[in-house]
Parts: structure tokens; C-alpha cells; sequence
């Protein structure tokens, strides 16, 4: 059994479609980040930057239980475990790898400051908006150009690149992005929504999660209590 420490975000989501993608047993246990959930010391022991998602799996490489953090970590361990979506050969696995670092280092970190800006800034700065939406339709772009050579991110097969990148798309209208001008990207995101296991994937905890309105979880997430010392 894998304990995913979770709540319904991209990152979030990133490991859920890929345990049901897997097809392991897995348990949710909810990380209300809004309530501030991830200050817990029982969750700093297991993932010490406060951010979700976070693992524990009692079956690890040894046969004793590991824990994880760090969503792209998570992703590689349950290729690895399974021997899924990673790639049969090195050169399959590198070209994989260097899309999910694309995803960790570029899409991830971009999209997400194009809609905070554009969406939960108190301040509408018109300089951070402009930069982070320009941006955004960059790294739209390159996967869109990427895809109009191959099926899927890093080639012919679904891997953890596509499972990592795609819930940062669920939110296209809010980073500023119309399908129109992505036609290859389009394609593929339509494709991988009518996966089953993505479908069963992106509504783990939905259920619990509420617009963010409230001005005590916005203060959780992006104020002084995201920088206070642990």
C-alpha cells in the first residue's frame, strides 16, 4: 500500500493519475494547504520543503517502507518500481527524463507564477502579468512544436513527461493561453483528458477542495506563513 499525502493540484494530480495509471493500491490522505495542513511536523518529517505531494510506500526497493518527496522524484520511483511510462531503453529513459525536467524546471514553476499573477495577486502588476503570460505561450510553444514531430513528449509512447505536463494544462484559460494558436498541443491534451486512468486521476480529493477566497488560506499560501521558519 502507497500513502500519497496529497491535495488537488497540478503536482498533486501529477501522482495521482500516475498510481492509477499503475494500476497499485494507494490510500489519499488529504494536505489542506489552504488550512496549512503542510506546516504539520508529521509532514515535514516526510517532506521537508512543505510542499505537496509527498509518499510513503511500505513496500520500498529494500522491502522496508521509503518515503518521498518532490513530485518528479515520485514519478521516476514508481516507473522504476513498475517499469512504466519511463522507457524500455537509455535512450528512451534520457529523452523522458529531459522532458520532465522540462516540466519541473520551466512549466511547472512559469505556469504557475503566470496564474498567480494573472488570477490571486492582491496587486495586478502589469509588468509580472505580461512577463509570466509571455512566457507561458513560450512554453506552449515548445510543446507544441515538440508534438507536431512526435506523438507524445518524449516520443512515440505515453510516458511520465505527459503525466507530469498535462495537469498544468487543465488551467490554459488562466495562464492566458487560447487552444487555437497550439493545434499539436491541443491535440494532445484532448487525448490524454480521455484517458481513463487521468479521468479517475485529476478527481482525488476534488471533492475537498473550495475556491480560493478566503483570505486566511491566501495568507497560508502565499504570506508570511510560507516563509516563517520550520
Amino acid at each position: 500500500m502507497i500513502d500519497v499525502y496529497s491535495w488537488p493540484t497540478p503536482n498533486g494530480h501529477k501522482v495521482h493519475i500516475m498510481l492509477e495509471e499503475c494500476g497499485l493500491d494507494y490510500r489519499a490522505i488529504p494536505i489542506d494547504i489552504g488550512a496549512g495542513d503542510q506546516f504539520s511536523a508529521e509532514f515535514l518529517a516526510i517532506s521537508p520543503n512543505n510542499k505537496i505531494p509527498a509518499i510513503v510506500d511500505s513496500d520500498g526497493p529494500d522491502g522496508k517502507p521509503i518515503s518521498l518527496f518532490e513530485s518528479g522524484a515520485i514519478l521516476v520511483y514508481l516507473a522504476g518500481k513498475t517499469g512504466l511510462f519511463l522507457g524500455k531503453t537509455d535512450r528512451e529513459k534520457y529523452a523522458t527524463l529531459q522532458w520532465l525536467m522540462f516540466q519541473m524546471g520551466g512549466v511547472g514553476p512559469m505556469l504557475g507564477q503566470a496564474h498567480h499573477f494573472r488570477i490571486y495577486a492582491p496587486d495586478k502588476i502589469d509588468y509580472a502579468i505580461d512577463r509570466y503570460t509571455n512566457e507561458a505561450k513560450r512554453l506552449y510553444g515548445v510543446i507544441d512544436k515538440q508534438l507536431s514531430y512526435t506523438p507524445y513528449l518524449a516520443g512515440d509512447e505515453y510516458t511520465i513527461a505527459d503525466i507530469a505536463t498535462f495537469p498544468w494544462t487543465r488551467s490554459f484559460a488562466n495562464q492566458g493561453i487560447d487552444w487555437a494558436d497550439f493545434p499539436n498541443a491541443r491535440r494532445w491534451f484532448d487525448e490524454i483528458s480521455a484517458r481513463p486512468a487521468v479521468q479517475r486521476g485529476v478527481t482525488v480529493l476534488a471533492d475537498l477542495r473550495k475556491p480560493l477566497t478566503d483570505d486566511k488560506a491566501k495568507e497560508v499560501l502565499f504570506g508570511k506563513t510560507q516563509y516563517a521558519k520550520k
